[in-house]
């Protein structure tokens, strides 16, 4: 028994020792962290001030968990050393202590560091500002490089060509627009208005629709009661340039908002995150005129927001990083995004197209103005205005044959330009001021641009058989077209055949089988005992039915052998009860028959009230039935001849 008991002793004695070893290095640890903490010198000044160091240095291993106590907790108070049963769960208590003293200070420390870091940059930049106010207020933000690329901008702008030809010719006042005085009018009116209507004007190019509309406004402005201000704007725009962007990046039209992170809006306000819309051309033209050159080209879907804005008077702006709420957005970006930017304009949309190829929707809201074709005195008329503005002289019978070539005033202008520089070359050591264009100038120009005259054949006062002029209308020109037959006895009786340029379309096909018909019903001959070709020289095609009348004279000339004048020309829809129904574009199909010198024209007699002012010297006579054009075209010895 004692020597268990002396065995149980000597255990105790040995866990005893191994405890307090254990103890010994826990607190030696807490030690070094707290030196860690506090630094070797800081650590031994707080101890002095909390009167610990015997304690520290104590061989007592309560005297140091005391003085422990003290560092950490910095309470001088503590008197009592703990026992030896009591120390671990004191030193778990200032290990937990001193961890959230650590952490505490790592988080501290984190964020002085991003504090430190947010100062320093918030320095540069405030001594980046007060340096460029410095430089604004008292330096230059110039150097070497910078002036020197200044100076080679400025000897730059000292070399200047004299304005473009197109710039020197372009009409200023009204009376300078040749042949388009009703259409001018008209435009001049409605923009008079107290209410001006939205317009499209319909034309071939080159007659002047932009100069008028530009024209035609600043006149408008002039007059007492006007609704443009004296400095009311006067847009243009090419459609074909103006193209939808479904990511609404950019829209010139319109307008667009400028993400600050997409796109970049001003610095001040990427930094801050704000959009800043961007005004269109909708909005320069408040006030005035938007002006929309081949409106019939703009996007579809850009044309369903323009009608939008034509209604609102107004653009709205979305973006997703718009804010209300925001204080930090400037009034007149909220304005924008709120209330719209204002664009309450009146519309001018031009256009080549035909009135069927134009968005119904826009044709709702406009008024419609169709231009005229140009005639040959119209294009002299331009050409003589034109050599006055060049400071040409014209030799005899320039101006005519200029007018033999085009039916555009912007072609002929060309032409003359050419022709002038072709003379001034010529004429290059010649003392004269001014220039005399010849002939000869004119046809080497026409020469090397490889031009042909615009009308290749004229009405002759003659006869022939199966030979007619017809007439049709091609993006507002009025053109002839020459319509032939031939007829031959069949080889068998009844068996007859027909033949038709297939190329000039179904409708002229139909024709043809109407006037068939009608010529059996006029005759009592039956056209199934002949062979018959009809063509349409050059292979035009034919899109309507309006050549069907022209096409009866030639059959039956052809098969009847009787000539048919070659001084008229015939338009009309047939039937196959021999009546002459009304058919489209009258005027255009008059200007037609005026550039190859027809002297009489025959039109449907449902048509006569579409005839214009000005005939052009063509005598033009209604007819209701096909017969009823008999008197005026065939030439036979049992007709009076007209």
């Amino acid at each position: 028994m004692a020597a268990d008991k002396q065995k149980q002793e000597s255990q105790d004695l040995f866990d005893q020792q191994i405890k307090r070893s254990e103890i010994k290095s826990r607190i030696t640890a807490l030690y070094h962290v707290l030196g860690d903490i506090y630094g070797s010198e800081r650590l031994v000044l707080r101890a002095i001030k909390l009167g610990v160091v015997q304690q520290m240095r104590s061989k007592r291993l309560g005297e140091q968990v005391v003085a422990l106590q003290k560092l950490i907790h910095g309470d001088p108070t503590l008197k009592k050393a703990p026992l030896l049963k009591d120390i671990p769960q004191i030193l778990d208590e200032l290990e937990d202590t001193l961890a959230q003293i650590v952490a505490r200070r790592l988080v501290e420390e984190d964020l002085e560091r991003k504090i430190s870091e947010k100062l320093q940059e918030r320095q540069e930049e405030y001594l980046n500002d007060m340096k460029a106010q410095l430089l604004r207020e008292k330096g230059s933000p110039e150097n070497a490089n910078t002036l020197k690329k200044l100076a080679f901008l400025e000897k730059k702008k000292q070399v200047k060509l004299n304005a473009s030809v197109s710039e020197v010719l372009r009409p200023r006042t009204l009376n300078e627009i040749i042949g388009q005085e009703r259409p001018l009018k008209a435009l001049i009116a409605k923009l008079a208005a107290p209410h001006p209507q939205h317009i499209l004007l319909y034309g071939p190019p080159g007659v002047g629709k932009t100069s008028a509309a530009r024209i035609a406004l600043e006149h408008v402005k002039r007059m007492s009661g006007s609704t443009f201000q004296p400095d009311a704007p006067f847009v243009e725009v090419d459609g074909t340039t103006l193209r939808w962007d479904p990511r609404d990046i950019t829209n010139p039209l319109l307008g667009s908002v400028h993400d600050p992170i997409y796109q970049g809006a001003r610095r001040d306000l990427a930094e801050t995150g704000i959009p800043e819309p961007k005004l269109g051309l909708v909005t320069e033209a408040h006030g005035g005129i938007l002006f929309i050159d081949e409106i019939g080209d703009v996007d579809p879907i850009l044309q369903n927001k323009l009608l939008k804005v034509m209604e609102d008077k107004k653009v709205f702006f979305e973006s997703s990083y718009y804010e209300p709420g925001d204080p930090m957005i400037p009034e007149y970006i909220r304005r924008l995004f709120e209330e719209g930017a204002p664009a309450d304009f009146v519309l001018i949309g031009a256009t080549t197209r035909d009135p069927d190829q134009i968005n119904p929707a826009f044709r709702s809201r406009c008024a419609e103005i169709f231009f005229d074709c140009l005639t040959p005195l119209d294009i002299q008329k331009v050409i003589k205005q034109a050599a006055r503005k060049l400071n040409v002289v014209l030799e005899p019978g320039v101006a005519e044959a200029i007018s033999e070539y085009t039916i555009e005033a912007r072609k002929a202008t060309n032409i003359l330009v050419d022709a002038s520089a072709m003379a001034r070359y010529r004429q290059k050591n010649s003392r004269r001021k001014t220039v005399r264009v010849t002939m000869d100038d004119l046809q080497e120009v026409l020469q090397i641009s490889r031009l042909t005259p615009y009308v290749t054949r004229h009405a002759e006062p003659r006869g022939e058989i199966g030979h007619v002029f017809g007439l049709a209308v091609s993006g507002f020109v009025g053109t002839i077209i020459e319509i032939e037959a031939v007829a031959f006895p069949a080889g068998e009786r009844q068996q007859g055949t027909v033949r038709f340029n297939g190329a000039a379309g179904s409708m002229a096909k139909d024709s043809v089988f109407n006037a068939l018909a009608v010529y059996r019903a006029v005759t009592g001959k039956n056209a199934a005992d002949y062979d018959i070709h009809v063509n349409i020289v050059g292979g035009g095609r034919v899109d309507g039915p309006s050549a069907g009348a022209a096409i009866f004279l030639a059959i039956y000339s052809a098969i009847e052998g009787i000539p048919l004048r070659q001084d008229v020309a015939v338009t009309g829809e047939i039937s196959i009860q021999g009546q002459v129904r009304g058919v489209g574009g009258i005027t255009e199909k008059l200007y037609g028959a005026r550039q190859v010198g027809v002297k009489k024209m025959l039109i449907p007699a449902d048509n006569s009230r579409e005839l214009p002012e000005e005939m052009w010297g063509v005598q033009v006579v209604s007819i209701a039935k096909i017969t009823d054009a008999f008197p005026h075209i065939l030439i036979g010895e049992k007709l009076e001849e007209n």
